[in-house]
């Protein structure tokens, strides 16, 4: 007897063709999210085969945003917010308004009803948090003035949107043209959700604060891992439900406040590893359920209106941003950013989509054209990203001159290899900072991957050698430790692409691994014996199985940390 397990199916479906579609895209040289997007269409009730459960995964995907949101609130504290006000929240504004417009004017030409084009303009007005957030992460900006700029503009735009979303079905007959509504219950409902947003920000300043982590503390004091796990994926999904049911806010903006909290604590970075994989995961889900939502035959039927729709929301808002940022002052590096960081539509336009045609605002034809240009929008933000990085490689070539010449009359390329007293960002976009330093080319120095408690101790002693020591580590409160002490290091994972070449292993005379993962330490032998054969490599070991692999791949040196830490014991004992 055949049972039907629809959320096991689509979890497991999803994740499958993800995977599959997700690492040839890796091998294409592409973003996996590509393959994500294109396994959502796979399994989407628009192509043959294996359909999955379209309700059911929207759901999933609405999970997504909610982790999502809370590991961006654990980099986002209310004073990054605060600092940002000035242009996040009129730019976000401005943008939404004339983002509408564009949409409305492009409905007007096709024929649509005043009602229909304005809801339809709002849906092509906000930029998907997930794929936003996603890109900051990607190409290392969260941090940066950029990445603070897009996100609490993204914050403006979610508190927008909770509006946008009590107000359409209240003004549904009048969008669609089918009744009218009094001006005292349209400032009755504005009125109402401003309360409940304002009210719900007050409970968490005053509340929150206290409660969380003090609940935390309590976990804590158990000892047990798991727990801790568990109270920080209960505490995320718990704020965004009550934000919601209670107080009217998104899920996502309630997960938010939560994060932003937490990371005012010494527990922000133990909770952002707790809850990272739980977010990785569901993250793939919301990008598979938004390939499921796309009927690839709206390319054929309407090309040329799918790609009038894609212009406003690729060229339109990311021109609207682009301005609205040099207007502010800012060099043209930063908008550009912004300007591709926003360009791109995402969940709200679905929820917007679909109250359009829940209450018959907006033709069928207009929620294709959303589903259609999001997709499209969120596969080409990716290459747009890898266009500007590009372009302000070649712009930062050209302001500083193709080649410079050091002491011994070397010419050395102008690309910013490492940065001293910040992090390295090899494949992160080059933005301004004046904390940031160029580091000249190096050779004959030691090159450290990992700087945790062993490996502290080793720099602090190759420092009193005084040897030139460049670090990559992928944990960024460390790195901001090695960043106070002006030291180089490259942030990232140390298989990533030009990683090796950030640290110039390829000139370097020793390197040392003090990581604990067998698998990443015998790559990073293979690579770095790749690039430089004659380079010393001394790793640690826990064991003799590891001892020969770490020597079979190329290791000049195996440090056996249980003999060395029997050692140690017998000497305290016996001194």
């Amino acid at each position: 007897m055949h049972h039907s397990f629809p959320l096991v199916e689509t979890i497991v479906g999803g994740l499958f063709f993800a995977f599959l579609l997700g690492f040839a895209a890796q091998k294409l040289r592409m973003p996996p999210l590509v393959g994500y997007l294109l396994a959502g269409v796979m399994v989407g009730p628009y192509t043959y085969g294996f359909t999955a459960d379209g309700h059911l995964s929207q759901q999933l995907a609405e999970l997504g945003v909610i982790l999502l949101m809370f590991g961006v609130g654990l980099h986002f504290s209310f004073r990054d917010l605060w600092a940002v006000k000035k242009i996040a929240i009129p730019g976000a504004l401005i943008q939404l308004v004339l983002a509408t417009l564009l949409g409305w004017g492009l409905a007007w030409l096709v024929g649509w009803p005043t009602g229909a084009g304005v809801v339809f303009g709002l849906a092509l007005s906000c930029a998907s948090t997930v794929v936003l957030i996603a890109a900051l992460q990607r190409w290392h900006l969260a941090d940066s003035t950029q990445g603070k700029i897009s996100t609490g503009w993204l914050i403006v735009e979610d508190i927008a949107m909770v509006f946008v979303l009590v107000m359409i079905p209240a003004l549904a007959p009048i969008l669609s043209g089918q009744g009218d509504v009094s001006a005292s219950e349209v400032t009755y409902l504005f009125g109402k959700t401003s309360i409940q947003i304002i009210a719900f920000v007050v409970i968490m300043l005053l509340l929150g604060r206290k409660i969380i982590p003090w609940s935390l503390q309590k976990v804590v004091g158990t000892g047990n891992p798991e727990l801790f796990r568990l109270a920080v994926i209960a505490i995320a999904l718990g704020c965004a439900i009550l934000a919601n049911y209670l107080f009217g806010v998104s899920f996502a903006l309630g997960a938010f406040f939560a994060g932003t909290i937490i990371s005012e604590t010494s527990m922000n970075h133990t909770a952002e590893d707790a809850s990272s994989g739980l977010r990785e995961f569901f993250t793939v889900l919301f990008f598979v359920s938004v390939g499921m939502l796309f009927d690839p035959s709206i390319i054929l039927r309407e090309p040329l209106l799918l790609l009038a729709t894609l212009l406003v929301v690729v060229i339109g808002k990311g021109l609207g941003a682009f301005l609205i940022v040099r207007l502010f002052g800012y060099p043209v590096q930063t908008a550009l950013t912004i300007a591709i960081a926003l360009a791109q539509i995402g969940e709200f336009s679905f929820m917007i989509a679909s109250l359009g045609s829940v209450y018959k605002i907006m033709p069928q034809l207009a929620s294709d054209l959303i589903l259609g240009s999001a997709l499209i929008s969120i596969i080409c933000n990716p290459f747009l990203f890898v266009w500007l990085n590009r372009y302000l490689q070649k712009h930062t070539q050209l302001k500083h001159g193709e080649t410079d010449t050091n002491h011994e009359g070397e010419m050395l390329s102008a690309k910013p290899h490492a940065k001293v007293a910040s992090p390295i960002k090899p494949i992160s976009i080059y933005f301004a900072d004046e904390n940031m330093v160029i580091a000249p080319k190096v050779a004959d120095h030691t090159v450290m991957v990992g700087a945790g408690s062993i490996g502290q101790e080793v720099l602090r002693r190759l420092h009193e050698q005084h040897e030139t020591v460049y670090v990559q580590e992928n944990r960024l409160d460390i790195v901001a430790h090695l960043r106070v002490q002006q030291i180089p290091v490259a942030y990232g994972h140390a298989l990533a692409d030009g990683m090796m070449d950030a640290v110039f292993v390829a000139t370097a005379k020793n390197l040392i691994i003090t990581i604990q993962n067998r698998t990443e330490i015998i790559a990073i032998i293979e690579v770095a014996k790749a690039q430089n054969p004659q380079l010393q490599i001394v790793v640690f070991s826990n064991s003799e199985e590891d001892k020969l692999q770490y020597i079979h791949a190329g290791a000049t040196k195996v440090v056996d940390s249980q003999i060395v830490l029997a050692n140690e014991i017998m000497q305290v004992i016996y001194s």
